[in-house]
């Protein structure tokens, strides 16, 4: 990876071209079956069109809240790489109400209703379905984001000492994410260009955070993120390290 890479959009953007093509993001969910692999360029696809949804649409600027009550997910990582390419601080699991847009799951819209700024839905559905029906004063992400452009460039430039993550109460720079990412790699096992690991850590966590998307990102290699791996049958971590050809596996990986 560019070393020269201060934020974690930087990091997406030496990944694109680099080697687009590549699987980045692999996502299990074991409660519903779900399979989704997405390659770099199509990650950074939905990263492009979710700024600009947070951009263009919601008028957030760099400073700006937005509280992700989401768990570990595609869509999560989407998230945080939209917040980063815009400026706008991701406070993962963070208090609405202090938020000025709010992000949140089917099972955590009542407490996303403390948002007194923009409430966004996600379905959490397979292939990034929508809700049957929006729920009453949100607006359906899956409904919004197909239709934003595919191009996102910010109107500021996004400052890498400024805010970036909120997450278990500490914040971090976009600098400082991008170093810790750099430092703990090694310890995760994550060697370089084609390292990829598997977690079932959720994403309330620097740690989950780490392994489940910084990690990977920083050092060119790649994540199989499961949820719900506890409610996965006997045999089936083991078949899915050796089919997804995992090289090492984040510690306390037990999913939910």
């Amino acid at each position: 990876m560019n070393a020269t890479d201060r934020t974690p959009a930087d990091l997406l953007g030496s990944a694109l071209a680099a080697d687009p093509g590549r699987p980045l993001v692999t996502f299990y969910d074991d409660a519903t079956g779900e399979r989704v692999e997405l390659s770099v360029a199509t990650f950074a696809n939905w990263v492009a069109k979710t700024a600009n949804l947070l951009q263009d649409e919601l008028s957030v600027e760099p400073g700006d809240r937005v509280a992700l009550l989401l768990p570990a997910h595609w869509q999560t990582a989407v998230w945080l790489l939209a917040c980063a390419s815009v400026g706008v601080v991701a406070d993962v699991s963070g208090d609405a109400r202090a938020a000025d847009v709010v992000v949140s799951g089917p099972d955590r819209l009542e407490e996303a209703r403390a948002c007194s700024g923009t409430r966004i839905a996600m379905a959490l559905r397979p292939l990034g379905g929508r809700f049957p029906q929006a729920p009453d004063g949100f607006t359906d992400y899956a409904v919004e984001v197909p239709g934003q452009g595919d191009r996102f460039v910010p109107y500021v430039p996004v400052d890498p000492e400024a805010p970036a993550l909120i997450v278990a109460g500490r914040e971090f720079s976009g600098a400082q994410v991008v170093e810790r990412a750099r430092a703990e790699a090694t310890a995760l096992g994550l060697t370089g260009p084609g390292s990829r690991i598997l977690s079932g850590l959720p994403y309330d966590t620097w740690e989950g955070l780490n392994a489940g998307l910084y990690g990977p990102l920083a050092t060119g290699g790649s994540v199989v993120l499961c949820r719900h791996l506890d409610q996965a049958g006997d045999g089936v971590l083991d078949k899915r390290v050796e089919s997804e050809r995992v090289t090492t596996i984040a510690h306390g990986t037990a999913g939910r």
